[in-house]
């Protein structure tokens, strides 16, 4: 007769299961509430304390860690193992169903006590899910209920093969490191530790990654970290593809930084559109006005509820994607008009997540860029102050500029982005990119450098169309002669002393 091992905390199609198996000739093994529940089921089961001839202790903690049980789920087919076996009184287990405490669950729970964590941290579960996974080529091993049907209908058909039962092992050992991974974090594992393992769970599979060609996937971290665009409630429109995720995670960050009303229009990942004004819409229409071509296709995000007005604005042209804290009923019979519109709903937040990059074979982790201006820190290098007027747009400028691939560029004025220059190999042609972009709006405009200017000619460029004042870190050794162009241009300038490279 075979022997299946079922202690489970999910009892969702137990029941079902331990009947198929007993109608198939095996003999049940089975733990505290899964026990008694298959017994108040009438399904034949054996308590677990019956073969280890010992009882459950200390509240459960201690019940299933026995030679005679992981005896029978570790024992190999040989001659050898089987008589070791049979002289401490142990018997082959042959299937182990298991699923574990809810620690996820409870340890995100802002009403769960330390102790009530720290209860839920399963340790025989996971010990006898890793001694079967081991053990796979003779015991199948299931921690999953959603595997329940397939199991059975394999068993029926004469049992799993190798590379089933393998599989099955592999899903085992990728949910106790998940599982292990959540323990860890909450219990307080550094960031930057020498072993680093981090939770993801999939939201969703995609249509496709970046290119129709390119299989993809959502993945949220766990526990999550901060607010995030893996939290945005979607309602309405079209699923999400891998770039809509993308550019409105940059465009939700960007508006996070602003408290005025604000409107943020993002495509591939750099603004080209952004504003502030006394209330949404004026900032959505001022944001529009900086780059109308641009903004076409893109992906929007506000900092206050859409109304009715806004929404009119914003269904004028083809956005992809809408992410606002609120939207009123009126705004959301206009919008939802757009089938494929994707609408979000989720309030600006400060992220202070780690920032992930992949290379081949392995990561680059960093902190978040998220160091704040000090107006006592900066230091004017020029001549002439900046007015008032320039101060407030230079602190606006700087805000957008982190948020531009680099080499980064931008022009700004009256809090409204007129000028980007992205992802160029030198920085006077992101300035030239810019300035074409501006036009005329360039007179009087701020300029924002992520670093520092190598020559002068990016000055003398930006002074030909009328720049009047500039934010850049400083720390060429060319900074004097940087200094002197403003200076005689009439060009205010100030240094922060720090840089904000995206790559």
């Amino acid at each position: 007769m075979k022997v299946a091992l079922l202690s489970v905390f999910d009892k969702n199609g137990i029941v079902e299961l331990a009947k198929s198996l007993v109608g198939m000739g095996y003999q049940l093994l089975s733990t505290g509430a899964t026990h008694k529940l298959l017994q108040d089921s009438n399904v034949p089961v054996t308590y677990i304390s019956e073969v280890t001839e010992f009882p459950e202790i200390m509240d459960g903690r201690v019940k299933t860690l026995h030679p005679r049980i992981h005896g029978g789920i570790l024992a190999k087919d040989t001659a050898e193992h089987r008589r070791e076996l049979e002289q401490i009184g142990g018997r082959m287990i042959d299937l182990v169903v298991v699923n574990l405490y809810p620690f996820e669950a409870v340890s995100q729970d802002p009403q769960a006590s330390p102790e009530q964590v720290i209860e839920n941290i399963d340790i025989g579960g996971p010990t006898l899910l890793r001694a079967a996974a081991k053990n796979h080529v003779r015991v199948t091993v299931v921690c999953d209920p959603n595997d329940y049907d397939w199991v059975l209908e394999r068993l029926k058909e004469g049992g799993l093969d190798q590379t089933e039962r393998k599989k099955l092992a592999a899903k085992v050992f990728n949910h106790t490191a998940y599982y292990d991974t959540l323990v860890a974090q909450y219990l307080g594992c550094p960031a930057f530790s020498e072993k680093l393992t981090v939770a993801l769970n999939k939201i969703a599979d995609l249509r496709y990654g970046e290119n129709p060609h390119q299989k993809a996937a959502f993945y949220q971290q766990v526990p999550p970290q901060t607010a995030s665009i893996a939290q945005a409630e979607q309602l309405h429109g079209k699923a999400l593809s891998y770039n809509n995720i993308y550019d409105a995670q940059a465009a939700w960050q960007l508006v996070s930084e602003f408290d005025e009303p604000c409107a943020v229009a993002v495509k591939h990942n750099n603004p080209c559109g952004l504003a502030v004004g006394d209330n949404l819409c004026e900032a959505y229409l001022k944001a529009y006005e900086g780059d109308p071509v641009s903004i076409f296709g893109g992906i929007v995000a506000c900092n206050r509820k859409v109304d009715l007005r806004t929404a009119k604005a914003m269904s004028k042209i083809f956005l992809e994607v809408i992410i606002a804290p609120e939207f009123s009923e009126e705004a959301l019979a206009v919008l939802t008009k757009k089938a494929n519109l994707r609408l979000l709903k989720l309030a600006p937040a400060a992220s202070a997540e780690l920032d992930w990059k992949k290379v081949s074979g392995g990561f680059l982790v960093q902190e978040a860029d998220s160091v704040d201006l000090d107006r006592n820190q900066l230091k004017v290098v020029t001549n002439r102050e900046p007015s008032d007027q320039e101060w407030e747009d230079l602190f606006f400028g700087w805000k957008v500029v982190k948020y531009v691939k680099s080499n980064a560029i931008v022009l700004c004025r009256d809090k409204q982005l007129i000028g980007v220059g992205a992802g160029q190999m030198n920085r006077v042609q992101s300035v030239r990119l810019s300035i074409e972009q501006a036009g005329d709006k360039a007179t009087g405009a701020a300029l924002a450098s992520d670093a520092f200017f190598p020559f002068a000619d990016s000055i003398e460029l930006a002074a030909a169309q009328g720049v009047t004042v500039v934010i850049q870190p400083g720390g060429s050794i060319r900074d004097q002669e940087v200094i002197d162009a403003c200076n005689r241009h009439g060009i205010a300038m100030v240094f922060t002393g720090i840089r904000h490279f995206r790559h």
